[in-house]
């Protein structure tokens, strides 16, 4: 194809390729053109340019495809604007030649096809350029659509449409004519015209200047009308964008200029006489069609509607899309202005009867009023227009109440058939109410609080009305305004409660405040702060007394008993907490609710009535839906064995009851039919939640029961199940059924258009349950809540509830069992009235139970033959099915399945040889598809389990191949690609030998099949992308095969992208996608990503999807390129993009405004993830656009106007910061200061121009939580970042003005204004975002110091600020958890030291003293414990765990302050700083501290000790909220431990008495066990245990606790267990503290013992010296030093097996850190001898030496901290006093003894590996010398090594070691004097007695190295060190010698230093070492 790329055709290779690919060729080739063109100059292509016409010519007479029709139309008009033009009225005279031709005959259709088309090119690129040639062209494309086929005709529109486009008002002597055409085709019977009629048509409008007068409109909106009869989707969207522009047109005034020509007769200046139509006349004429349609009866709905005409609903569907086009077009400024009069007139269209002529269309119409709402008032108007929607639906809703008349008795009066009607006005205006103030969230506080507007009352007024719907609506509505400000639900609950006890003889007051408190309870979930616990129990009592009291009043027995069960199933939604204490009485009240045996039943049916009955069976509907409810939302206590049998009681009672009520309904009629079919539909979701195994034994009635209902055994109806397409693969044959539903944001318009189902007709008065039951999980309510609830009607729920059920049954029936229900199955479709509602309902349970079968495993039993033979003759029946699709679908589905569960190689294979002959045989399109569908679901579920022989798969790859090529069946086709890509899509690499045929293929599909088969294209796209999988990485090679495999791939990808459809572009992107995740080097960024800018605007879901998946995956690599190309594409583009249009800062700014305006949940999530990867990615290197693109979001003014501004007001900065909503609390002013500092920061409040494009709101509160989220972020990753100049100010100003690079510090004042905005808005989840952004700012810079002002930080210019933003939190009525969060931020700045003024601080710790005060008032009040807990009003709103959390919050953030205050680091200004502020409340802190630790102390207990905790909770917890606690607590109790801890520790050494022994006693035997179980708890971070230590060595400090802990004996060895503990399984830092903490025990041990009365026999080991295990402290922290030791010094560890079984260890600590923690093990060992005593020390030492000595031998290096404790700790030992006691003395020096001898032979080691250094043997040897016992080393096995090792050394050639071995004689020399001089002369010659062989050992040698020539030739520093030293050693024996020995040693002495002098003339010149 290389061939291809040339700038004219090369008619010569394309001769020679086979014809198959010439195509290709071509289109290679027009493709290179057009790129070539667009980028060419006029001189490039002079000389060829008509030799390329000519070539484009014959192409066109060649039968050119769709696609290279477009391109050879493209590549002329370029050719023409680029080049010459003198050829172009010649083309076009051609072109009209060939239209003119008559030949009608197939071959001649696409060459006029390709005319046409490339006429619409030139047209729309040329314009005016083609001068009147147009005239000709008009006339020919008009008369030619008299006679043609549909395809030329809908070709020869969109021509029609380029030439007005592209000529515009010079061709209004055309437009008439063309008008004229596109009203006649509009009521074409073809769709594709109809569309290409209506988008013609509305070009033709938009180049009219005159007024579209309403009668004009009228016309319009009438052929509308008839347009949208019996039309599909496409025809729906082209004519809603007809219908709506056209009433934009009708409502704007026309431009000013030069009159044009209109559309109508009527002169100019007639119709500049004409006014422009009111709103209200516009609205009408549409209105007409919603209520009346297009004039004509029903046509093709099926249904007998009684009274006036109703309108079809594909015209209902297309108006309600004309409304939102109208508005859309008009504009978000226009829709502000003119709001009042669109809500009411779209609310009043419920209210019409037309509307609602039966309940189906009542939902439905109800169904379309709420799109409108939610397209417009949910996506173009701001918060601050929502707010005022709110207000006017408020009016609007009491205006509608006051008009109904309030006596019941009247309802049914003629005159009150109003109110009939006004319930679905009600039900719209309150769903729309209750969605706008969900969506603005806690934003809506001061809308809900203001009571002129009366938001909450009028939902409460509704729930009186008459009409159900209108009370669920109000109930729903409700539910939605807790959720968004949970703050109200408390009080609306406390409310309906009241309500309920007051109007209980009321039957609608019952319904609808039940309702309304049911739907509350549910909005519980949702709430992270709960309500106060008893409010369940509460609602629960209520339930009871209705259900008590429901049989005193017949008139209110049935209203009263649905009541109390429905506040009883919705209380089970409040979770274990609160059911789990209800459970008793639960199970009492369903066990009484049904009859317990056979013969109660009897008797019950004896004497009942139909009222009685009617009662019964709610009641029981309302006991089984309890049930379901407890099943689903308390599966802990559901699951448990007891309760399940207990349940199983009511359930078995229920089944028995349905199987034998059947003559009671019979008798009693229709009025109990409902109620029995609620009480099925309620038994079978139950019984869903059950395992089977428990309703085991009642399977035959129950199956019984399932079959007759969707057998439609007894229902005359022909309903049919919604489940069909759910049973199938979602992204498997679903695909087929219905594809205007896929990726649709019309969903909830176009499935009310389904056939045969009733998936549209959900509504919440089908199932009030609803209200609560919104999801399977709480995580589910939770999403699901700002939606309405949709339940299907009675009669299609109980029927899908049947077919769930069925399937969880069915693999546990017995096999024969099985084979009854098939032949059954068969009976019931062969004796069904209508077959296919039957037959559609039972391939749903048969696929349902298949599915269930394969999940679980259990096959289809002994006799699976028989059995799959009946299954297999039910399904080739659906298989063929002529007249439902979804049939054949799910049949297709059930054979898959089939091979899947059987695991039969025969069945497979002969289930694929009966699809091969059918397809051979058949020739219908319902067999064809069905089996070929078939064929692709056999390989999906088989071909993975090695089911299907390899020539099988080839041979159902030809045959889908062969049928996808045949172009007599767009449907086949379809289907077959669908197969054939579901085979590839499960065979992987086992398709590739099929890829060149497969791929050949759908390029010749593409290439040939019609722009409007559009879900053939889609399918040839999924087939692609099955290659591009089965290819998978190999993709990248480069290889011949798979060069062309690429190729062919990458050229179907530009074909599929070239289409139209959004469908088709969409396939494109994820082949693309696929493409880019195997071969990324080889997919065009340049293309695709400018493809996906045009895409994530797109109106299409389906396509918005798949382009942000695919940037989603592109920006995980190539982020910067990714940007880069989009920035290009919208510079260069000469169209304004959306998203893009005025937007500065590219891609990212793009992304956001989409998820602004996005509501689907997978998008909102992918476009997260996008600019995620984005910021990860780019943050450095484009850290100003992102600081600016958050600015903008989180600067916008809520107040900016939604709709367009004019040029240079948009974009306006706020005005100060009064705005943010911050109040100057307590009047210090401190607001004030903080704008003034904003304001005197030139950049922090510099205008931002605002990159927004005009018309869209300013952003909503969740992309701008988002924003600051990502604000957060990026501050994290400049944290991680190899750069410091992030943080530091002065290096980042240097590197700035040298390079130009930004720096995160530069950008400061702006990132603490968006944290303060944040911080102070209306709503709480940015609040709380903004309080974490403004902790980390905190974090980051604190330690930063401001370069001009040194000593002070670079934060303490913004403290007014900080401040500031705090300030809010603290208010009466900020939520607990936005207070929490504050107190944080409070304690992190106040301790960070950047305060440095008093008064400063002072006024963040106000805020801190006035939340301790609450809790002080509080504790002291004698509120009951609900509201006294947390010591705010505000709290009886919250759950109790809310006070709780900000209590604990609030102690923590004084802890925290404590122990900065108490630390001897940071700054000493800090600590004054500090303690003056904390010190006055101390007293009450402390008790509070110690409080909060007790409480979490009781948490913490296993379960078992749970009767056993206080019933009343603890001091900071109530009993039912500690669950909901524990959290908190957990978060907590670290600062709140060190606190209390200092305290304890600190305050009795300041000579302050706290409290008697006793109660101190009690504090610390609190405080301790809990430190030591927190330390072992292994899963808490190391935080947590470094507080736990540093608490623990803080609470050693207080000589009490000192004293209370070594008085317990145990207690200290449990401690030292415990720090074992942390020693095995911490890092090197935590195990520091550790040992920290045991030196401290083991000293307060030893000073225990001093102060007892005989010490010295007081300590362990007593006189036998045994030290036990488990009970000796000495025993515990000996193992602790061998644990550390061993982790150092693997080579000691004395066992292969650590002692720690199952705890991972950390080993080989390495380096200093290592060292010193060896350091600090000895330094503990080194105590303990002194712990114990005489004789424990003896059992002790053995174990000391050996350690010292080993530590001694691996550490080697003197210079190491450990080899120096390890001397210091042998020196210890020498001079310990056991040494010198007499029982003690002799053993003491042995152990001396032998640790000598063992280092000596170590020092002379064969081996250099296991030698002991010499520096290291000396040095320790000289420790002995000088302080172990005297004469120790004088015997001779000592003594003569130690003399051999000294002298070696002395005579080494290693410098250092011969200076080490004289300073060691010479200490010992120097300690020998000093002792002389203490002593006698008999005692001195004993003391000098050891010495004397070493000083006659070294003293000659010293004396002889003195004198020889050699100590004088000094070459370096150690040289003359060692003259020095040896000189000095001879001084210290002059004074060791006595009289008669002096003289001899001075004469030595004397001339060795009399010939160290020189004389003074040379010392100039001599060595300097001399």
């Amino acid at each position: 194809m290389e061939m291809s790329h040339s700038l004219i055709l090369n008619e010569e290779a394309l001769n020679k390729i086979p014809e198959a690919k010439k195509s290709l060729f071509v289109y290679e080739w027009l493709q290179f053109l057009e790129n070539v063109l667009i980028a060419a100059q006029k001189d490039d292509i002079k000389d060829c340019q008509k030799k390329i016409v000519e070539q484009l010519m014959a192409q066109i007479h060649s039968s050119p495809g769709p696609p290279i029709r477009q391109l050879i139309g493209q590549c002329l008009a370029t050719l023409f604007s680029v080049g010459d033009a003198f050829l172009l009225f010649d083309t076009i005279n051609k072109l009209n030649d060939v239209l003119k031709n008559r030949d009608d005959s197939p071959s001649f259709l696409m060459t006029r096809l390709a005319c046409i088309t490339t006429l619409g090119f030139l047209y729309e690129r040329l314009g005016r350029m083609a001068g009147r040639s147009y005239d000709e062209s008009v006339q020919v494309l008009l008369r030619g659509l008299k006679n043609s086929e549909s395809q030329t005709r809908a070709e020869s529109l969109v021509t029609l449409e380029k030439l007005c486009c592209g000529m515009g008002s010079a061709a209004s002597n055309q437009h008439r004519d063309i008008f004229k055409t596109c009203k006649l085709c509009l009521s074409d019977r073809n769709m594709n015209v109809r569309a290409a009629a209506a988008r013609c048509m509305w070009e033709v409008m938009k180049h009219s200047s005159s007024i579209l007068q309403l009668n004009e409109f009228e016309s319009i909106a009438a052929l509308s009308f008839r347009a949208l009869e019996g039309s599909n989707h496409e025809v729906r969207c082209a004519v809603a964008l007809l219908l709506g522009h056209a009433a934009a047109a009708a409502l704007t005034p026309p431009k000013p200029g030069p009159a044009r020509t209109g559309l109508s007769a009527t002169t100019n200046q007639a119709a500049s006489a004409v006014k422009v139509a009111s709103v209200e006349e516009v609205l009408g004429v549409i209105s007409t069609g919603f209520l009346r349609g297009g004039g004509g009866f029903l046509k093709g709905t099926g249904e007998m509607i009684k009274g006036p005409a109703a309108t079809s609903r594909e015209v209902r569907v297309g108006v309600t899309m004309g409304y939102v086009v109208m508005v859309q077009q008009l504009g978000s400024t226009w829709l502000e202005r003119h709001l009042n009069t669109m809500l009411q007139h779209l609310l009043d269209l419920a209210a019409q009867p037309r509307a609602a002529p039966t309940h189906v269309d009542a939902v439905y119409s109800r169904q379309c009023i709420t799109f409108v709402f939610r397209s417009l008032l949910g996506k173009m108007l701001g918060e601050k227009q929502q707010t005022a929607a709110c207000k006017e639906l408020a009016r609007i809703i009491n205006h509608q109440m006051n008009s109904i008349d309030p006596n019941p008795e009247n309802a049914k009066d003629s005159s009150t058939q109003e109110t009939i009607f006004s319930q679905h006005l009600l039900v719209c205006a309150l769903q729309e109410l209750g969605s706008l103030v969900h969506s603005l969230a806690s934003s809506a506080s001061a809308l809900l609080a203001d009571q002129g507007a009366g938001v909450i009352d009028c939902a409460i007024a509704v729930l009186l009305h008459p009409s159900q719907a209108a009370r669920l609506a109000a109930a729903w509505s409700l539910q939605s305004m807790a959720v968004a400000v949970p703050s109200h639900l408390t009080l609306l609950i406390d409310k309906c409660v009241d309500a309920l006890e007051n109007l209980r003889s009321t039957p609608e007051a019952v319904s609808g405040y039940s309702a309304a408190l049911a739907a509350l309870i549910a909005g519980v979930s949702s709430s992270s702060l709960g309500i106060p616990h008893n409010r369940g129990k509460i609602v629960f009592n209520t339930a009871e007394e209705l259900l008590r009291s429901a049989s005193q009043n017949n008139r209110l027995a049935v209203q009263r008993t649905q009541a109390g069960w429905l506040l009883i199933g919705a209380v089970m939604t409040l979770g274990v907490s609160v059911v789990s204490s209800l459970v008793p009485r639960m199970l009492l009240l369903w066990r009484n609710s049904f009859p317990r045996s056979a013969k109660e039943l009897e008797s019950e049916k004896a004497r009942g009535d139909a009222f009685t009955w009617q009662v019964a069976l709610e009641g029981r509907a309302g006991a089984l839906s309890s049930i379901c409810s407890f099943l689903r939302h308390c599966p802990q206590l559901a699951t448990t064995e007891d309760i399940t049998k207990r349940l199983m009681g009511p359930l078995d009672a229920a089944i028995t009851m349905l199987t034998s009520i059947a003559t009671v309904v019979k008798t009693y009629g229709q009025p109990l039919k409902a109620a029995c079919a609620m009480v099925r539909l309620r038994l079978y979701d139950a019984l869903s939640l059950v395992p089977p195994q428990y309703y085991e034994a009642s399977y035959t009635q129950l199956l019984r029961l399932l079959v007759a209902e969707f057998t439609l055994a007894e229902n005359p109806a022909n309903t049919t199940t919604s489940l069909l397409q759910q049973q199938c693969q979602p992204d498997g044959s679903a695909v087929l059924l219905h594809p205007d539903l896929q990726d649709s944001d019309y969903y909830l318009l176009q499935q009310q258009l389904l056939p045969n189902s009733a998936a549209g007709s959900g509504a919440l008065e089908h199932d009030p349950c609803s209200l609560y039951a919104l999801g399977t999980d709480r995580s589910d309510r939770s999403q699901n809540v700002g939606n309405v609830p949709g339940p299907l009607p009675l009669g299609v729920a109980v029927i899908d509830a049947s077919i769930t059920l069925f399937g969880h049954v069915f693999p546990r029936v017995l096999h024969k069992h099985r084979l009854q229900l098939l032949i059954h199955f068969e009976d019931s479709i062969k004796q069904a009235k209508t077959r296919q509602a039957v037959q559609t309902n039972i391939f749903a349970g048969l696929l349902a139970a298949l599915r269930n079968v394969a999940e679980a495993k259990v096959g289809l039993g002994p006799n699976a033959e028989e059995l799959r033979k009946g299954l297999s003759s039910l399904i080739q029946a659906g298989l063929v099915n002529p007249t439902c699709p979804a049939l054949r679908c799910a049949a297709a589905e059930a054979v898959g399945r089939l091979a899947q569960i059987g695991l039969d190689q025969r069945f497979t294979s002969e289930a694929i040889q009966t699809s091969f002959d059918k397809l051979k045989n058949s020739r219908d399109a319902a067999s064809r598809t069905g089996h070929s569908l078939a064929l692709g679901c056999l390989h999906r579920y088989g071909g993975g389990l090695g089911l299907a022989s390899s020539q099988q798969l080839s041979s159902s790859i030809s045959i889908l191949t062969a049928l996808s090529q045949d172009t007599s069946s767009a449907m086949v086709q379809q289907w077959a690609l669908h197969a054939l890509a579901s085979i590839g899509e499960a065979s992987g690499p086992v398709f590739r030998p099929f890829a060149d045929s497969c791929s050949n293929m759908a390029l010749q599909l593409l290439m040939t099949v019609p722009a409007t088969n559009v879900e053939v294209l889609r399918a040839v796209g999924r087939c692609c992308a099955a290659l591009v999988t089965a290819f998978g990485p190999e993709l990248q090679g480069n290889t011949g095969n798979i060069i062309a495999a690429r190729s062919s791939l990458l050229s179907a990808c530009a074909l599929l992208q070239q289409h139209s459809s959004p469908v088709v572009q969409s396939e494109a992107i994820f082949c693309l996608q696929q493409m880019h995740m195997f071969a990324p080097r080889h997919v065009n960024l340049s293309k695709l990503v400018p493809l996906l800018c045009r895409s994530i605007s797109n109106q299409h879901l389906g396509l918005r999807r798949a382009a942000v998946s695919c940037l989603r995956q592109l920006v995980q690599r190539e982020a910067t390129e990714v940007c880069e190309h989009a920035a290009a594409y919208v510079t260069e583009s000469s169209r304004a993009i959306s998203l893009f249009n005025g937007s500065k800062q590219g891609l990212p700014m793009a992304l956001l405004l989409l998820l602004d305006s996005e509501v689907d949940t997978m998008l909102q999530r992918h476009l997260r993830d996008t600019l995620n990867g984005l910021l990860t990615t780019l943050a450095e290197q484009q850290l100003s656009s992102w600081l600016t693109l958050f600015k903008e979001v989180l600067t916008t003014s809520a107040d900016t106007t939604a709709g367009a501004v004019p040029p240079g007001q948009h974009g306006q900065p706020i005005a100060g910061l009064k705005s943010s909503s911050t109040a100057d609390a307590d009047g210090d002013g401190a607001v004030d200061d903080d704008e003034e500092e904003f304001h005197a920061n030139g950049d922090s409040l510099s205008p931002t121009p605002s990159s927004r494009p005009a018309g869209l709101p300013p952003p909503r509160w969740p992309t701008r939580v988002f924003a600051a989220q990502s604000a957060g972020k990026l501050l994290l990753f400049m944290r991680e970042s190899t750069s410091t100049a992030h943080f530091d100010l002065a290096t980042a100003r240097q590197l700035s003005s040298a390079n130009g690079t930004d720096f995160l510090v530069l950008h400061l004042s702006d990132l603490i204004r968006l944290a303060f905005i944040a911080a102070t808005s209306d709503c709480d989840a940015l609040r709380m975002e903004g309080l974490r952004l403004l902790q980390l700012l905190i974090d980051c810079f604190a330690s930063q110091e401001e370069p001009e002002f040194p000593g002070h930080s670079i934060l303490e210019q913004y403290q007014a600020q900080i401040s500031a933003a705090l300030r809010p939190a603290f208010s009466a009525d900020t939520a607990p958890n936005v207070t929490a969060a504050a107190c944080h931020v409070c304690s992190t700045w106040m301790c960070c030291g950047v305060a440095q003024d008093l008064s400063d601080l002072r006024r963040v710790q106000q805020l801190l003293l006035s939340a301790l005060n609450r809790i002080t008032a509080a504790q002291q009040s004698t509120l009951p414990p609900i509201s006294g807990i947390g010591g705010l009003q505000q709290h009886r709103l919250y759950n109790e765990s809310a006070a709780t959390l900000e209590n604990l919050s609030v102690l923590k953030a004084w802890a925290e302050v404590y122990v900065t205050a108490m630390k001897d680091s940071r700054v000493a200004e800090s600590r004054h700083l500090l303690l003056p502020l904390v010190k006055p409340e101390l007293a009450g802190l402390a008790q509070f501290w110690l409080a909060a630790l007790k409480d979490h102390a009781l948490l913490t207990l296993p379960p078992e000790f749970g009767p056993q905790l206080p019933p009343e909770g603890g001091t900071f917890y109530t009993h039912d909220a500690a669950d909901l606690s524990r959290p908190y607590y957990k978060l907590s109790w670290p600062p709140l431990l060190q606190a209390a801890a200092l305290w304890l520790g600190h305050v009795n050494n300041a000579g302050e008495t706290i409290e008697p022994d006793n109660v101190y006693s009690n504090h610390f035997f609190l405080e301790l066990p809990w430190k030591l179980y927190a330390i072992l708890n292994l899963p808490k971070p190391d935080s947590s245990t470094a507080a736990c230590l540093y608490a623990l060595q803080s609470l050693l400090h207080s000589p009490k606790a000192r004293n209370t802990m070594t008085c317990q004996a145990p207690l200290t060895v449990e401690v030292c267990n415990v720090l074992h503990r942390v020693v095995l399984t911490k890092k090197a830092s935590i195990q520091k503290q550790a040992f920290e903490v045991l030196l401290a025990l083991v000293q307060a041990t030893h000073e225990q013992m001093n102060r007892l009365s005989d010490p010295l026999t007081a300590g362990e080991g007593g006189s036998e010296g045994e030290l036990l295990p488990g009970t000796s402290l000495v025993f515990a922290a000996l193992e602790v030093c061998l644990c550390l030791l061993v982790q150092v010094y693997p080579n000691m560890d004395p066992s292969t097996i650590s002692s720690a079984k199952g705890v991972k260890r950390v080993v080989n600590i390495n380096g200093k850190v290592g060292e010193e923690l060896v350091a600090a093990t000895l330094d503990v060992m080194g105590i303990l001898p002194s712990v114990c005593s005489p004789h424990g020390a003896l059992s002790l030492l053995p174990a000391l030496l050996h350690l010292v000595t080993n530590v001694l031998k691996e550490a080697r290096t003197l210079e190491s901290p450990s080899i120096q404790a390890a001397l210091r700790c042998l020196r210890t030992f020498c001079c310990h006093p056991f040494s010198k006691l007499a029982e003690t003395e002799a053993p003491y020096g042995k152990l001396l003894q032998s640790c000598t001898a063992r280092l000596l032979d170590w020092g002379k080691a064969g081996q250099e590996e296991g030698r002991l250094d010499p520096l290291v043997l000396l040095s320790a040897v000289s420790e002995m010398l000088l302080y172990a016992p005297l004469g120790l080393l004088s015997c001779p096995a000592l003594l003569y090594p130690s003399l051999n090792a000294f002298q070696q050394s002395l005579q080494s050639t290693d410098t250092r070691l011969r200076l080490h071995t004289l300073r060691l004689f010479g200490n010992l020399l120097q300690d020998a004097t000093r002792q002389l001089a203490s002593h006698s002369d008999n005692e001195a010659k004993s003391i000098f007695r050891p010495l004397t062989p070493y000083v006659h050992a070294l003293a000659p040698k010293i004396v002889a190295h003195l004198c020889s020539p050699t100590s004088r030739l000094i070459e370096s520093q150690q040289q003359l060190l060692i003259t020095i030293e040896s000189i000095n050693c001879v001084e210290a024996l002059t004074a060791l010698a006595d009289a008669e020995n002096c003289l001899l040693v001075l004469q030595l002495l004397v001339p060795i230093l009399i010939g160290c002098l020189l004389d003074p003339a040379q010392m100039k010149v001599v060595n300097p070492f001399d």
